[in-house]
């Protein structure tokens, strides 16, 4: 965890679980997962940065650069690393990131980035994912909690369990349709 100057944002470190269609509306999903207990963010982005992402946790790579292999390396190229990656905040349903990159002289700069970029980015440089805590407090989801909760969190629950059990892992080349889930990172 780690928290600003202030004290008053805490970071919760994540991994990128997984990247998956949802069966119904063919729509990609990125799940991430809290490193250290059982809460999930499923974000919706688009084909593309699905298959990116996807490609990258399986081990692949394309046969020429991607945007974001473009991207890392120019980063490198100019003598910079990305320190980390940030899911910051949600606004109307959408997800909204920051790129934390080191500069060759040592300075930190934030680069603004639609959430599935800076994901895509994060697991080429094995820079670690953090989210503000008030977006998985308003956004996560923990499926086996413990203890009976609200009616309004068994239903969230509900929801999402229904929600996984329509999921299906992504294959590259795969379509993307319309439908309505989860905020997403697409505006």
């Amino acid at each position: 965890m780690a928290e600003d100057a202030f004290g008053r944002v805490r970071l919760i470190e994540m991994v990128v679980e997984s990247v998956r269609v949802h069966m119904l509306s063919s729509q990609h999903v990125v799940i991430l997962k809290e490193s250290e207990r059982d809460r999930y963010l499923p974000i919706w982005i688009g084909p593309s940065e699905a298959n990116a992402i996807a490609m990258r946790l399986q081990g692949l790579s394309a046969e020429r650069p991607l945007t974001h292999d473009l991207l890392v390396s120019t980063i490198g190229a100019l003598g910079s690393s990305v320190s980390r990656v940030v899911v910051t905040h949600v606004t109307d349903g959408t997800y909204h990131a920051m790129i934390y990159v080191e500069t060759a002289s040592g300075d930190e700069t934030e680069i603004d980035s639609r959430t599935s970029d800076a994901i895509a980015v994060a697991v080429r440089t094995g820079s670690p994912v953090y989210v503000d805590e008030r977006v998985l407090d308003e956004a996560g989801v923990e499926p086996d909690s413990s203890e009976e909760g609200s009616p309004e969190e068994e239903e969230r629950l509900a929801v999402f369990r229904e929600f996984v059990n329509s999921l299906d892992v992504d294959l590259p080349g795969s379509g993307a349709g319309g439908g309505k889930g989860p905020p997403s990172e697409e505006s």
